[in-house]
């Protein structure tokens, strides 16, 4: 799973999203990718599983899953039956704080377009926000 290697800041606060995202939203180096139509939060087991299925769905074809995305934000959780007071609660898992128009994945190299395709749409199932499948016009 990705995590920070280190961080300034053990935790951090929650936060607010914006609506949507002024970087980030164009093509790297693929010709199809996953794009956020929505803003929210994605773990990094989230990115892992995705990262999973489409490097098993792809297999050893000559395709580069790019990853664009990197869970930087610590969220933090009390455990269950505790009173109020005492603190915040340790870190309970990394996220990536995701705005709607954000390219979230990549896959670069020449081959089948169906093959490509049903990849991401299998990797949108695993995601908790609403994605749209785009390919690159040249």
């Amino acid at each position: 799973m990705l995590l920070p290697s280190r961080s300034k800041f053990k935790k951090t606060f929650k936060g607010r999203i914006a609506d949507i995202a002024y970087t980030g939203t164009g093509f790297t180096s693929g010709e199809y990718a996953l794009k956020a139509m929505e803003s929210g939060k994605i773990s990094s087991a989230q990115i892992e599983s995705v990262r999973k299925v489409l490097s098993r769905y792809l297999k050893r074809s000559n395709k580069q899953i790019i990853i664009r995305i990197f869970p930087y934000k610590p969220i933090t959780k009390k455990p269950a039956e505790v009173r109020m007071g005492g603190g915040k609660g340790s870190v309970e898992y990394w996220a990536a704080v995701i705005e709607a128009g954000r390219m979230l994945f990549e896959i670069a190299g020449e081959g089948d377009d169906e093959l490509i395709m049903q990849a991401l749409k299998m990797a949108q199932y695993k995601l908790p926000l609403k994605t749209k499948l785009i390919k690159r016009l040249i």
